[in-house]
C-alpha cells in the first residue's frame, strides 16, 4: 500500500514539473494598494545539489561564471547547499576546487547532504543522521574555515526528530519560495515552462506578501529562489533565469529594490537568517505540488 502510494505520488509529482502550471494569480486592487504599504523585493538565489564534478561543460563552473559576470547586476551571491559525500558532487577534487571557489568569490556553503546518495534524511537512523551531520559540516569548514550554518532537507523533508538533530548541530533551515522545478525527473532536466512557471509561483508569493507575511530585511523583501547547479541545462539559461525572475516581478505587480540581487556577503547571510525555519511546528509553505507531498508526508 505505502509503495503504491509512493509510486503514484512521484509519478504525479514528474507530471506537475512537467507542464501542468496553472495561469497566475490575478492582481486585484486590495492586493495592489496592500503591497504599497511593503518594502521591494530582493531575489535570493540558492542552488541544490551541487558542486558538479564533471570536466566537461561543469555545470556548476558554468553558474558561478554567470552570477559573477551578466547583463543585470555582477558578482551576484548566492548560496549553494552542497553534497560534500556524493562522488559526482563534493566529494571529489573538482567539487572541492569549485565549493573553495565559492567560498573565495562571496557565496556561502550550506549544508544539503553528506551520503554517497541525494539520501532523505528522514531515512537515516539517528546516529547515522547525526554521523552524516557532523561529517558534511567538517567537510564544508575544511573549506570555509567555519561549520555551516544552514541546511536545505533533501526534498525539503523533515519532521520533529531530523529537525531536532539539525540543532543540536547549530543548523538552520532554509526552505524556499520559488522552484524553478529544474531537478531531475527521471532524466529529463529541460525546463519549456520555466517563464510560465516563475510567473505562477511569484503570483502566489505576491499573495503572501501584500498580507504582511514575509519579512523586510536592510529595506527589502527577501524572496527565496531554487535552482540546481548540477542541471547543464540551468546552467545553459542562468541568465536568462535572472531576467525571467525580473520580468515575472514586474508581470505580476512587485516592485524590486534597485539592486535586485544580492551582492554582499553580509546582506545575503542577514537576509537568509531572517527566513530561516525557527520551529518544526512552525507553518510552511512549499511552492507547487511539493507542498501537497509534504502535507501527505505528515507535516
Amino acid at each position: 500500500m505505502k509503495q503504491g502510494f509512493k509510486v503514484f505520488c512521484i509519478g504525479l509529482l514528474a507530471v506537475g514539473l512537467a507542464g501542468c502550471i496553472g495561469a497566475p494569480i490575478e492582481l486585484t486592487a486590495q492586493t495592489e494598494q496592500r503591497l504599497r504599504a511593503q518594502a521591494p523585493i530582493r531575489f535570493l538565489l540558492t542552488f541544490d545539489d551541487g558542486p558538479s564534478a564533471s570536466s566537461f561543460y561543469n555545470p556548476t563552473e558554468r553558474v558561478l561564471d554567470d552570477l559573477l559576470d551578466n547583463p543585470l547586476q555582477p558578482a551576484i551571491k548566492a548560496l549553494f547547499f552542497v553534497q560534500t559525500g556524493a562522488p559526482r558532487a563534493g566529494a571529489s577534487d573538482i567539487g572541492r576546487a569549485l565549493m573553495a571557489r565559492e567560498h573565495r568569490e562571496g557565496h556561502l556553503l550550506g549544508f544539503h547532504t553528506a551520503t554517497h546518495w541525494h539520501t532523505n534524511h528522514r531515512s537515516l537512523e539517528p546516529r547515522e543522521l547525526d554521523a552524516s551531520l557532523s561529517r558534511g559540516s567538517a567537510d564544508i569548514a575544511l573549506i570555509s574555515g567555519v561549520p555551516p550554518i544552514l541546511v536545505r532537507p533533501p526534498f525539503w523533508n523533515y519532521d520533529k526528530r531530523t529537525f531536532a538533530a539539525y540543532q543540536r548541530h547549530g543548523l538552520q533551515v532554509l526552505l524556499t519560495d520559488l522552484s524553478a522545478n529544474d531537478g531531475k525527473v527521471w532524466g529529463f532536466t529541460a525546463s519549456p515552462r520555466r517563464r510560465a512557471n516563475m510567473l505562477r509561483q511569484l503570483s502566489e508569493v505576491r499573495e503572501r506578501i501584500a498580507r504582511g507575511e514575509l519579512p523586510t530585511v536592510d529595506g527589502a523583501i527577501p524572496v527565496v529562489v531554487t535552482f540546481h547547479d548540477l542541471n547543464r541545462y540551468t546552467a545553459r539559461h542562468t541568465r536568462e533565469y535572472l531576467q525571467i525572475l525580473l520580468d515575472s516581478a514586474r508581470a505580476t505587480g512587485l516592485a524590486t529594490a534597485p539592486k535586485p540581487f544580492y551582492d554582499d556577503t553580509l546582506a545575503l547571510q542577514r537576509a537568509i537568517m531572517a527566513r530561516t525555519v525557527r520551529s518544526s511546528e512552525q507553518p510552511v509553505r512549499l511552492p507547487g505540488l511539493w507542498n501537497w507531498l509534504w502535507d501527505a508526508n505528515g507535516h
